[in-house]
C-alpha cells in the first residue's frame, strides 16, 4: 500500500494442512501456532444490509460483525470512519463498499476455523488520509483489503487480472495421500527485494554486446544481476543513486560512462517479478552447457542413439518459477527432442528424384520452418529460406577478407563438403543476436546439417514410435531419479551455485511434498434385466468397467428399425462375419439390431462410396450406417463423414477393414455396438449425479485450416443422468465472435434443456472451457464470461440461477507421484503447488498402464454456483466417468472431450456446419 509504510506483502499461508491468515505476522519470528496477531483493518461497511444483499447474490451468508467476533471471542473495538473517496462510487468488484469502519482486533490460534473474506479496491483510494497505528499485512499488492468476517465457510475473494471471485479455503472430502511433485522449493532471504534500474552510455552505444561486456566489468561491485541492454535487475539497493561507472568500449579502448540509476522495485508476483527469475534460471542452464532448441534446453552429451531408426533422442528440461501457495516454487518437466542422422542434403536430393521438374518448390515446402542441428558446432538454427542462387563455392567477407564456404569449413572445422553445387540454406539472426546488434544472415550448408523432428511417415511406423516410447515414456520412479540428477547437477555446478548465491537465492535437494486427497470411487449404474432394478458395479481401483459392461444391458438403447453397411464387394465374408459377431454384442447389452440393408461396392473410390451412401438412404432411410474401409486415407474418409454429417443428416461408424478381422473381434464388435447405440442417441452407463437442476457445458476450438477459421464446439448436457446432449458448431474469426458464438450456443442449449425438461430451465450451469493458455484468461473472463452473463440475465429475468465457468487445461508441466508410482485415480490437490491468486485444482481422473500419468489443471474463474470445492471436485471427477466411447475414465470432464471430437470432425474432416438432425445425438463419437 504506497504511502502507508506497509510491510512486503504476506501470501494465505498454511496451519495444521489448513489455509490460515497470517496478520501482522513474520514468519521468521516463530511458527503459525503461536502467533497472536494485532491489526488494525478495514472491516465491515456502514450499510449491512446491502453487503448482505450482495454477498448472498455469490451465495454467502454473512452476520453482523459483533456476534461473529464473539462467536470468535474476537477482541472487536469500533475506530473511525472512512467514509470512500467519490471517485470509487461503481467499482467493479462484487462487493461494493459505501464506506468501512476500522476495527482492532486479536486472531489467535486456537480458532483454525476463522473464516475470511477479502475485498479488493484499487490502490488509489490511498489517497485519502487514514490513520494507522499498526502495520497491516495485505495480500494484493495492488489492493486495499476490506476483511470480513465469515463463519459459514472459508474464503478469500480475489482480484486478479480484472477477474473478481470468491475462493474457497477448506477442503475436507476424500481420503488423505502423500505425494510429491516435481517441483523444488526455491529459499530467498527475508525481505526479498528486486530493483530496477536503468543503463545509459556516454558515448552513446548499439552493441548489445558491447554494453553487456562494459556492464559486467563492474561484476564485483554490482553483484549478482540481469541485464537486458537498458533495464538493470537485482535484488541489491546500490547505495550510490545513480552510480557512474566508467569502461573501455571494446571495440577501440574509448572511456564510455555508465550510468546506473535506480527506477523502481518490482512488485512481488507480478509477471515481470517472475520473468526475472525465468531469466535467472534460463542462466543456470547455460551454465551446464545445455543446448536451446526452440525454447527448451537439451543436453547432447547425454543424447540416446536409436541407431535401427537412425535417429538420437537429446534429454532436455522445461523449467518455470512461479509464486505458489506459500512460497517461490521451480517446476521441472522432462522433454526429449528427436535428432535425426539424415541431412538435409538427404532429403534434397529425395524431392529432385520425385520431382525433378518442380524439385526447387518441394524442397523449400518441406524444409522452410524446420529446425536444423549441425554437428560441428552443435547449434541448431531454423531455415527460413533457401538461397538456389548461392553454393559452397560462393564467397562471403570474413575479417575483411573474402572466403568461400568450401574454404571456411575445411580451415575452420576440418570439413570437406563432397557436393559443391548444392543451394545454401538461409537463417535469420534469432531474437538475441538481433537485439546484440547482429543483423547478418546465417548461410548453412544441407550437406552439414541434419533433421530434426518426425515425418509424418515416421509417426504412422508402429515399431519406430514403440521404441521412442521406450526411451521417452518415463515412469514415475524413473522420472523421479532424473529430476534428483538434475538438481544434484544443479547444485554442485560452482557457476550455477554462484549465480545463485549472488542472488541470495539457494534450491532444496528434494521434490517438494504435501498431502493431497483420494476422492471416493464411484459406482457405475448400467441398465436393467427385465423388471429389475439398473445394474451397478463399482468402478474398480484402476477405473475400468469394460467386463461388466459386455455381460450387462446398456443404461439406455435406442430402437433400431433399419440400418446400412456399405463395403467393397472383396471383402463380404469379413463383413458378413463381423456383422453376426456385432449383433451378438449388441444383444448381450439388449440393443437389438435386425439385418441390415447391405450395399457392396465394385470399387473403393470416393466417389463410389458417396454414391452408395445416397442408395443406402433412399433406399431404406437408415438410422445409421456401417461403413467399412480399407485403409485411412483422410480424403475418403472426410467425403463419407461430409456426406452423411451435413448432406443427409444420418450418423455413420466408419471402420476399417483390418479391424474386423483381429483374432479380438468380439471385443472390438463390443464397442462399435456401445458407439453406434451412442450415435442413435442411447447411453451406456452413467453415475450418481446429486446436484438438481443442473446443465454441464463443455467448450472447446480447434482451427480449420482449410477455411482459414477457428470452431467453437459446444456440449451440453439436456438431463440429469447426464446421457442425452445437445451439440452446437460455430464458425469464429476473432476472440469478439468466438464470445458471441459461445453466449449464442449457450443461449440455444437452454432452450433445447427446456424442451427435455418441461418447460424449465436449469438452475446451475457447470461450463467447462478447454483450449484456453494463460495469456487469455483475462480475456475469457472480461469478454466471454461477461456476454454470458449478459445473456443468461435476458433469459433468466427475475429467476435466480447460479453459473461457474472453469477453465480446463491439459497441456501442464506438473507431475504428481505417489510413493514413487502414480497417484490413483481420483486424486486431486488444491494447496502448496496451487496459486494464490487462482480457485484452482489440480485432478488425476485417468489410470495409465505405462508412463507417469499427468493431471489435469482445473481453474474457477467465475463461481456462484453455490457449491462448495469438496461438492465441485466430485462432480468434476464424475464427469470423468461419462465419456462413453471409452468403459473408463478420462483426463477431462466429459463434455469437453465431447467437443473437442466434435470441434475436431468438422476442422479434419467435414469443414461444414453439420445437419440440425444430428444436434441431439453423439454423431462425433
Amino acid at each position: 500500500m504506497e504511502g502507508c509504510g506497509e510491510e512486503p506483502v504476506k501470501s494465505v499461508g498454511r496451519a495444521r494442512g489448513r489455509r490460515t491468515l497470517h496478520l501482522g505476522y513474520d514468519r521468521a519470528s516463530g511458527s503459525a501456532n503461536n502467533v497472536r496477531a494485532r491489526s488494525k483493518i478495514q472491516v465491515v461497511p456502514e450499510d449491512l444490509h446491502e453487503i448482505n444483499k450482495k454477498f448472498a447474490a455469490m451465495g454467502i451468508e454473512c452476520t453482523d460483525v459483533a456476534s461473529l467476533a464473539q462467536h470468535h471471542n474476537l477482541q472487536s473495538l469500533p475506530s473511525t470512519v472512512w467514509t470512500k473517496p467519490k471517485e470509487m462510487t461503481g467499482g467493479t468488484d462484487p462487493v461494493d463498499l459505501e464506506g468501512t469502519v476500522m476495527v482492532e482486533f486479536s486472531l489467535k490460534s486456537n480458532f483454525p476455523r476463522m473464516f475470511v473474506s477479502l475485498a479488493m479496491f484499487p490502490k488509489d483510494v490511498t489517497k485519502q488520509p487514514v490513520n494507522y497505528n499498526d502495520k497491516m499485512k495485505i495480500i494484493s499488492h495492488n489492493y486495499v483489503c476490506a476483511i470480513l468476517l465469515l463463519h459459514v465457510s472459508s474464503l478469500v475473494l480475489m482480484h486478479h487480472n480484472g477477474m473478481s471471485l470468491i475462493k474457497p479455503i477448506n477442503w475436507t472430502t476424500g481420503q488423505l495421500v502423500p505425494l510429491s511433485a516435481n517441483y523444488f522449493r526455491l529459499p530467498t532471504v527475508t525481505n526479498w527485494q528486486l530493483y530496477q534500474y536503468r543503463v545509459t552510455f556516454a558515448p552513446s552505444e548499439d552493441s548489445k554486446v558491447a554494453k553487456h561486456k562494459m556492464v559486467h566489468n563492474h561484476k564485483a561491485r554490482l553483484g549478482g544481476y540481469l541485464f537486458d541492454g537498458t533495464m538493470l535487475f537485482t535484488s541489491y539497493m546500490y547505495d550510490e543513486d545513480p552510480m557512474i561507472l566508467t569502461s573501455a568500449r571494446p571495440s577501440d579502448g574509448a572511456a564510455v560512462s555508465v550510468t546506473i540509476r535506480r527506477v523502481g522495485v518490482l512488485a512481488f508476483g507480478d509477471r515481470q517479478y517472475m520473468h526475472v527469475f525465468n531469466i535467472l534460471m534460463r542462466h543456470c542452464l547455460q551454465n551446464l552447457h545445455l543446448q536451446q532448441v526452440g525454447r527448451y534446453y537439451y543436453d547432447p552429451v547425454e543424447r540416446i542413439a536409436i541407431d535401427r531408426h537412425k535417429l538420437e533422442l537429446w534429454p532436455g528440461y522445461v523449467t518455470s518459477i512461479r509464486q505458489h501457495e506459500d512460497e517461490l516454487l521451480l517446476c521441472v518437466e522432462l522433454t526429449h527432442k528427436v535428432m535425426r542422422q539424415d541431412t538435409v542434403h538427404d532429403l534434397l536430393q529425395e524431392c529432385y528424384r520425385s520431382s525433378p521438374a518442380d524439385y526447387q518448390h518441394v524442397f523449400k515446402k518441406k524444409i522452410l520452418g524446420s529446425i536444423v542441428l549441425t554437428d560441428y558446432n552443435n547449434k541448431t538454427y531454423r531455415v527460413d529460406d533457401v538461397d538456389f542462387s548461392a553454393t559452397p563455392q560462393s564467397l562471403f567477407q570474413r575479417n575483411g577478407k573474402a572466403i568461400s564456404f568450401l574454404s571456411y569449413f575445411f580451415q575452420k572445422y576440418q570439413l570437406t563438403i563432397r557436393d559443391r553445387s548444392q543451394p545454401m540454406l538461409v537463417s535469420r539472426p534469432k531474437k538475441y543476436d538481433h537485439s546484440s546488434g547482429d543483423d547478418s544472415f546465417i548461410y548453412l550448408v544441407p550437406e552439414l546439417c541434419r533433421m530434426t523432428g518426425l515425418t509424418d511417415s515416421m509417426r504412422t511406423n508402429f515399431a519406430l514410435m514403440q521404441d521412442l516410447a521406450k526411451c521417452t515414456r518415463l515412469g514415475p520412479s524413473q522420472r523421479m531419479e532424473r529430476l534428483q540428477k538434475f538438481n544434484r547437477r544443479l547444485k554442485t555446478d560452482s557457476e550455477v551455485s554462484s549465480e545463485l548465491a549472488s542472488w541470495n537465492m539457494s534450491m532444496t535437494e528434494m521434490l517438494v511434498s504435501f498431502s493431497g486427497r483420494i476422492l471416493p470411487r464411484e459406482r457405475i449404474t448400467l441398465g436393467m434385466r427385465g423388471r429389475q432394478a439398473n445394474v451397478k458395479c463399482d468402478a474398480g481401483l484402476m477405473n475400468d468397467w469394460t467386463k461388466q459392461m459386455s455381460v450387462n444391458p446398456m443404461l439406455t438403447s435406442q430402437e433400431v428399425d433399419s440400418w446400412a453397411v456399405v463395403f467393397p464387394s472383396n471383402m463380404r465374408p469379413h463383413v458378413q462375419q463381423f456383422v453376426l459377431a456385432l449383433q451378438l454384442a449388441a444383444a448381450n447389452m439388449e440393443l437389438r439390431l435386425p439385418k441390415p440393408y447391405d450395399r457392396e461396392l465394385h470399387d473403393d473410390h470416393i466417389a463410389t462410396y458417396v454414391e452408395a451412401l445416397e442408395n443406402a438412404v433412399l433406399t431404406c432411410n437408415p438410422k445409421l450406417i456401417l461403413v467399412v474401409i480399407p485403409n485411412s486415407r483422410l480424403d475418403r474418409y472426410s467425403a463419407i463423414k461430409k456426406k452423411c454429417c451435413v448432406d443427409v443428416g444420418v450418423p455413420t461408424q466408419v471402420i476399417l477393414h483390418r479391424n474386423i478381422i483381429r483374432d479380438n473381434v468380439k471385443s472390438v464388435a463390443t464397442k462399435v455396438a456401445l458407439q453406434m447405440n451412442c450415435k442413435l442417441g442411447g447411453a451406456p452407463w452413467t453415475v450418481d449425479i446429486p446436484v438438481q437442476d443442473l446443465m454441464v457445458v463443455g467448450f472447446d476450438v480447434y482451427p480449420d485450416n482449410k477455411q482459414g477459421l477457428s470452431i467453437g464446439a459446444l456440449v451440453a448436457s439436456l438431463d440429469r443422468n447426464m446421457s442425452r446432449y445437445f451439440s452446437a458448431v460455430r464458425y469464429h474469426n476473432t476472440g469478439e465472435e468466438l464470445s458471441n458464438e459461445l453466449s449464442i450456443s449457450i443461449c440455444r442449449a437452454l432452450g433445447k434443456f427446456m424442451e427435455h425438461n418441461q418447460g424449465y430451465l436449469p438452475q446451475r450451469i457447470v461450463i467447462y472451457r478447454d483450449g484456453v493458455g494463460d495469456g487469455q484468461i483475462s480475456y475469457v473472463y472480461q469478454h466471454e464470461v461477461a456476454l454470458i452473463k449478459a445473456q443468461l440475465a435476458k433469459i433468466y429475468g427475475n429467476t435466480p440461477y447460479r453459473m461457474a465457468f472453469i477453465i480446463v487445461t491439459k497441456h501442464i508441466n506438473t507431475r504428481l507421484f505417489c510413493d514413487g508410482k502414480n497417484p490413483h485415480p481420483g486424486t486431486v490437490v488444491d494447496d502448496v503447488i496451487t496459486l494464490p491468486e487462482r480457485y484452482d485444482f489440480y485432478l488425476v481422473s485417468q489410470s495409465v498402464r505405462q508412463g507417469t500419468v499427468t493431471p489435469t489443471l482445473y481453474n474457477v474463474i467465475s463461481d456462484n454456483v453455490g457449491l462448495d470445492p469438496d461438492k465441485l471436485q466430485r462432480l468434476t471427477y464424475k464427469l470423468t466417468h461419462l465419456y462413453f466411447n471409452w468403459s473408463g475414465t478420462i483426463r477431462v470432464p466429459a463434455p469437453v472431450q465431447y467437443a473437442h471430437k466434435l470441434a475436431y470432425l468438422v476442422g479434419q474432416a467435414i469443414h461444414k456446419i453439420p445437419s440440425a438432425n444430428l444436434d441431439e445425438v453423439l454423431y462425433y463419437l
